[in-house]
Parts: C-alpha cells; sequence; structure tokens
C-alpha cells in the first residue's frame, strides 16, 4: 500500500490542530480538500482517523499512532526541502503590544535589515495562541504557558513589576491601570502586601505605554513591569514604592505549532530570539 506525502502532511495538520478549517488555513487549502484528503487517507488505512465533533475533530488511537510514526520524517523532510529556498513568505509573529515593541522588535531589527519579512500582531495571549493553532500566526510571545493541543512553548524571559509613581505623588493617590479588574496590581497587592487589592482605579488605560505616560505625568501610581519603567526610575522621573525582596515575576514563553520550526524563517526567528534572551539572562539583565 502506498500513501502520498500531500495526503499525510494534511493528516498531520489536522492532528496537530484538532480542526480541518484550521488545518486548511495552515495549508493554503480548501476545507472540502482537506476533509477529502483525511477521507482517502483512511480508506487507505482501512480505518478511521479522526472522530467530527461540534467543534473540531479528535484523534482517535489509530490517528495518534500514526503522527507519532510519521511527525519526525515530514518535519525533517520539510526542513531539508525548505532550506534550498530564501526566507520567502516572512513570519507572522503575536503578543502583547509593550514587550513586542519595547523589547522583541529591536531585537529582530537585524533580521528585517537582512531581509526577513516581518509581520506582527498585538493582542491579549488566549486570542493569539488560538490564531496561533489555526495556523495565522507563526509565534506567539505569550505571557501564560500554553496548554492547546499541537502547540508547544519554552520559557523565554521573566518579568518583574515595580510599584511606581511620579516624585512627590503619594502612595495613596489614585490607582492607574490597563484593565478594571486590575490584574498586575492584584496580584503585586497580594504577593508583596499579603493582601487584596479592594481599590478603584482612577484611570483605566489598556496600554501600559499609556499607563506609564500618565503616572510620569502624576497621575498616580501603578504596577508597571520594570522593563518598561527602568529608564524613567534610573532618571528620577519615577521612584519605586515600595522594594519588597523578592519582587514579583511573570514567566513569558516563546510558542510556535508543533512542525513549525520546520519552516527556516519561523526557526530564524524563534532560534534569534530565544539566544539572545538566554544572553540577557546570563548576564543578570
Amino acid at each position: 500500500m502506498s500513501v502520498s506525502l500531500d495526503l499525510l502532511r494534511t493528516f498531520l495538520a489536522v492532528h496537530r490542530t484538532g480542526s480541518i478549517t484550521a488545518a486548511a488555513q495552515s495549508l493554503g487549502l480548501s476545507q472540502p480538500a482537506v476533509t477529502a484528503q483525511i477521507r482517502a487517507l483512511e480508506a487507505a488505512l482501512d480505518r478511521p482517523l479522526f472522530d467530527r465533533l461540534p467543534r473540531g475533530v479528535a484523534p482517535t488511537a489509530a490517528a495518534d499512532e500514526l503522527a507519532r510514526r510519521v511527525a519526525g520524517s515530514l518535519d525533517a523532510l520539510a526542513e531539508v526541502l525548505g532550506a534550498e529556498l530564501p526566507l520567502g513568505g516572512g513570519v507572522h509573529l503575536g503578543g502583547p503590544a509593550e514587550f513586542l515593541c519595547a523589547e522583541v522588535i529591536p531585537v529582530l531589527a537585524p533580521l528585517v535589515a537582512d531581509g526577513l519579512m516581518l509581520r506582527t500582531t498585538f493582542g491579549l495571549t488566549d486570542d493569539l495562541l488560538a490564531e496561533l493553532a489555526a495556523g495565522r500566526l507563526d509565534l506567539v510571545v505569550a505571557t501564560v504557558r500554553p496548554r492547546l493541543r499541537g502547540v508547544v512553548a519554552e520559557p523565554l524571559y521573566d518579568e518583574e513589576f515595580v510599584l511606581v509613581a511620579a516624585p512627590g505623588v503619594p502612595a495613596d493617590a489614585p490607582v492607574i491601570a490597563y484593565a478594571e479588574d486590575l490584574p498586575i496590581i492584584r496580584r503585586y497587592w497580594r504577593s508583596v502586601f499579603g493582601r487584596r487589592a479592594t481599590m478603584t482605579a482612577g484611570a483605566i488605560i489598556p496600554d501600559l505605554r499609556g499607563v506609564l505616560a500618565a503616572v510620569r505625568a502624576g497621575a498616580g501610581v501603578s504596577v508597571l513591569p520594570a522593563y518598561l519603567c527602568a529608564d524613567d526610575l534610573a532618571a528620577g522621573r519615577l521612584v519605586a514604592l515600595a522594594t519588597p525582596e523578592l519582587p514579583p515575576l511573570n514567566t513569558g514563553y516563546l510558542a510556535v505549532r508543533a512542525g513549525g520550526l520546520a519552516r527556516p524563517a519561523v526557526a530564524l526567528v524563534h532560534r534569534h530570539l530565544t539566544e539572545e534572551f538566554r544572553r540577557r539572562l546570563g548576564a543578570g539583565g
């Protein structure tokens, strides 16, 4: 029995994304074409590979075994073939606007100067990971550990948080936050002060760069990532209102679809980011 590589590639895309629609988008095929290829493979193997669900598909035991056997070889083949091609097609990267703008895009600037086509999408981690799983993004900088099937991730950075205000602004000044539920502030209060943050924000600005600008102008106090306010702290435009022995940290992750690193451009960006952030960690900052 012979099975074409196209059928196996399509099967692997469906297995990894858990969705006919997402696989079709990642492969550049129509949904009927993907469905037809899966049915052809099931007929060739004489066994069902997926159970249809109200949303997506679930692999059978036979599908899990087939994926285990063919994934490594297909990924290796894609890497060999892709190595002969330029970086065409580019890389679509998602992540939080503030971190991508302040920390990630400068790291990738040399690759763009050398010809990489980079596209970025800003948003919340859950939304971006869904886009990644569906094949509409290549990489995502995630603020939480991804738990989607078909998505793999590794720690990229540790984000430290600081309670800050402009000089002379009292600690009981209005709180400036980026969301009504005060997620960063609530976590800081619980970790550092051992109690709930019960205040109501004086201003909600859905971009941490806007929160920084408001705090710097004397509007109130906030908790911000250290990378975002380090220059203002060093220059005296902001002061830290607390100096905990162990400041709260949040680990960020670099996520990619399983098999996504077979594309040379994606692998290059992934390697460049992980190496740079590991170098910073080794250098102590």
